[in-house]
C-alpha cells in the first residue's frame, strides 16, 4: 500500500475515531450533554487525534528511516572505491532506482513483456541476457551490479512497504481502540486536545526556526570551503568578476554588488512613489466603487509570473528605453540594460506596496482623523501630518518586502540587464546582480570541489547578509516611532 493510501486509511480511522469517541462521550452520561467535562466535540477530536497522530508520526518517521536503510544494504554490492566518494555513491545509487522502478514503467509502456520483467526479478536466464533484457527496455547499459542491486532494492522496498503498512494500521486502530476505551463522561478531553494543538503549533515555530537555522548552516559551511579555496579578502574587494572553471578566476564580489543595488535602487524609485500613491488614493480618496474596481486589478500584477515580465522586459521595455532615451544621447545602444530591469522590477514590486500600505492606512484609528479635523487640519494636511507617521511602521515593512523581492529577483534581470558583470554608473549599460550569477555558477554538470562553484554559497551569504541589514533597519524605524503613538 502506498503512503498516500495509507494517510486516506488515516484520516478514514480519524474519522471514524471522531464519531465513535463523541458517541461513547454522550452514551456514558445517558445523552445529556450537561454532565460531560467537555463538550462533545472535544471527545470526537480526542479519538481522532489518537487514532491518526501517532500512527502519523510512525509513518514518517518509517518514511525517512526507510531509504536510509535500503541504501546501506546497497552498499555492499559494489566496491569500497566506487562508493567512498559521495557525488559517486549518489550516481550509483539514482542507477539502481532508476532500474528498479523502470522495471514497472517498461512493462506499462510495452518495452518489457511480463515474462521478460518476471527474468530480470528472478535469477532464471543468463546474466548476459538479463542486463541485454534491461539495457533495451530503459535505453542505457546497465551492469552487473546495479542490476542485482537494483533486485535487491526491490525486495527491501517492497519488504519495507508490507511492515510499513502492518505498523502503521496497528498503531492506527491501537490509538482508536484505546480512545473509545478510555473515553467517558469525566475525561478531561478537552484539556487533552488543547495540549496537542499546543504542541502542533510549537512544532510549527520550531520547524520554522530550525529551517532558517539549516540554511544559514548550509551556507555558511560552503563559504567556509569556499574561503580555503579562494582568499576571502579578494572575493569581498575584489574589483573584478571572471570566473573560468579552469584556474585563475578572479571572483570580486563588488561588481555584482553593485549591480544588485543598482537594479534595486532604479526599482524602489519606480515602486515606492507610485505604490504608495496608490495606497494612500485608494484609501483616503477613492469611492467604494472606484476602489473596488482599481484595487484587484492592480493586485493581478502580483499575479503574473516573473518570467512574462522578462519577456515584457526584454521585448517592449528594453527597445522602447534604447530608441527613445539611449540611442538618442549617446548613452547607449542594447536593450539589457539597468534601467529596463530596474523599471519592470518596479512595475512587479507596486502590487506589494500598495496592497499593504492600503491595509495599514486603513487600520489607522479613525479616531485620529477625527481629532485632526477638529482641530482645523484639511484632508492633505491630516494624511501628511497624522495618518502617514501613524502608518510609518507598516509601511517601512511593506517597502522591505518590495526591496527584498528586488533584490532577489533572477529573471526578470536576466532577461532585462544582460550578464555583465561591471562597475558603471550609466543606467542604459547591461549589468548583473548577485542572483543571476548564482544561478549561473550552479547551472550544469557541477561539483562542489572548486572555488567557482563554492562561491555560489559565498554571494548567498552576502545575500542573507544584506537581508538581515534591512531586517534590523526596519526594527529599528518600527520601534522608534511606535514609542510615540503607543
Amino acid at each position: 500500500m502506498s503512503v498516500f493510501l495509507l494517510i486516506v486509511v488515516l484520516l478514514v480511522l480519524g474519522i471514524a475515531g471522531y464519531v465513535l469517541g463523541r458517541g461513547r462521550a454522550l452514551s456514558s452520561v445517558g445523552g445529556n450533554p450537561r454532565k460531560l467535562h467537555s463538550l462533545p466535540g472535544y471527545y470526537g477530536w480526542h479519538g481522532a487525534i489518537l487514532a491518526i497522530l501517532p500512527a502519523l508520526v510512525a509513518l514518517t518517521m518509517w518514511v525517512i528511516a526507510q531509504p536510509l536503510i535500503i541504501e546501506r544494504q546497497l552498499a555492499d554490492f559494489f566496491p569500497a572505491e566506487q562508493i567512498e566518494n559521495d557525488s559517486q555513491r549518489v550516481l550509483l545509487l539514482t542507477d539502481v532506482r532508476r532500474v528498479a522502478q523502470g522495471l514497472d514503467t517498461a512493462v506499462a509502456a510495452g518495452a518489457l513483456t511480463e515474462e521478460q520483467a518476471a527474468m530480470i526479478r528472478t535469477e532464471f536466464g543468463s546474466v548476459r541476457d538479463r542486463l541485454a533484457t534491461v539495457g533495451v527496455a530503459l535505453g542505457s547499459e546497465v551492469t552487473p551490479q546495479v542490476l542485482q542491486a537494483a533486485q535487491r532494492y526491490r525486495e527491501l522496498a517492497a519488504t519495507g512497504g508490507l511492515w510499513r503498512m502492518i505498523v502503521t494500521l496497528a498503531i492506527a486502530l491501537g490509538g482508536l481502540a484505546w480512545a473509545v476505551r478510555t473515553t467517558n463522561g469525566d475525561l478531561r478531553a478537552r484539556n487533552r486536545v488543547e495540549v496537542v494543538i499546543l504542541g502542533l503549533l510549537i512544532l510549527a515555530s520550531t520547524i520554522a526556526i530550525l529551517t532558517t537555522i539549516g540554511i544559514v548552516l548550509s551556507m555558511l559551511s560552503e563559504t567556509i570551503r569556499f574561503s580555503t579555496m579562494y582568499p576571502f579578502a579578494d572575493f569581498l574587494f575584489g574589483l573584478t568578476w571572471q570566473p573560468t572553471f579552469q584556474g585563475n578566476s578572479e571572483l570580486g564580489l563588488i561588481p555584482l554588488l553593485w549591480g544588485t543595488l543598482y537594479i534595486s535602487l532604479v526599482s524602489m524609485i519606480v515602486a515606492v512613489p507610485i505604490g504608495l500613491f496608490t495606497a494612500i488614493y485608494l484609501a483616503e480618496y477613492a469611492t467604494p466603487r472606484v476602489r473596488s474596481i482599481v484595487k484587484p486589478l492592480i493586485e493581478v500584477i502580483a499575479g503574473i509570473p516573473t518570467v512574462v515580465f522578462g519577456l515584457f522586459a526584454l521585448v517592449t521595455v528594453g527597445p522602447f528605453l534604447r530608441d527613445w532615451f539611449a540611442a538618442p544621447t549617446g548613452l547607449g545602444t542594447s536593450g539589457s540594460s539597468v534601467m529596463t530591469a530596474g523599471i519592470v522590477i518596479g512595475i512587479l514590486n507596486i502590487p506589494f506596496i500598495s496592497s499593504l500600505a492600503d491595509d495599514i492606512i486603513n487600520a489607522v484609528p479613525q479616531s485620529l482623523r477625527d481629532g485632526s479635523y477638529g482641530l482645523g487640519a484639511t484632508k492633505s494636511e491630516t494624511i501628511r501630518q497624522v495618518v502617514l507617521p501613524a502608518a510609518l511602521p507598516g509601511i517601512v515593512g511593506a517597502i522591505l518586502l518590495a526591496a527584498s523581492r528586488a533584490i532577489g529577483e533572477t529573471m526578470i534581470v536576466t532577461m532585462g540587464a544582460g550578464a555583465a558583470a561591471k562597475l558603471d554608473l550609466n543606467p542604459f549599460e547591461a549589468m548583473t546582480t548577485i542572483t543571476v550569477k548564482i544561478v549561473s555558477q550552479l547551472t550544469g554538470d557541477t561539483e562542489f570541489n572548486s572555488p567557482e562553484t563554492l562561491v555560489a554559497f559565498a554571494l548567498g551569504m552576502t545575500l542573507f547578509v544584506i537581508t538581515l541589514g534591512l531586517n534590523i533597519f526596519a526594527l529599528w524605524v518600527v520601534r522608534k516611532y511606535r514609542e510615540q503613538y503607543e
